[in-house]
């Protein structure tokens, strides 16, 4: 009684089948696959921003005069 014959998971699939059809279900895995992939690229960005940084406590910084390139 503790885990489910086929027959449970054979009606659980023709449910979903039913209340999101066949074509939504391949169109929602598209977009999470999607979201994963932006996910993962934001994740990289954001560690070689952070690698590229690095603080020493004896050095002071001092803003500099020449004008940044903001291209």
């Amino acid at each position: 009684m503790g885990s489910f014959s086929i027959w449970h998971w054979l009606i659980v699939l023709v449910i979903v089948l039913l209340v999101f059809g066949r074509g939504k279900i391949p169109e929602l895995m598209g977009d999470v696959a999607k979201g994963i992939k932006s996910f993962k690229k934001g994740i990289a960005e954001d560690e070689t921003d952070t690698r590229t940084v690095e603080h020493r406590a004896d050095e002071t910084v001092a803003p500099s005069k020449e004008k940044v390139d903001k291209s």
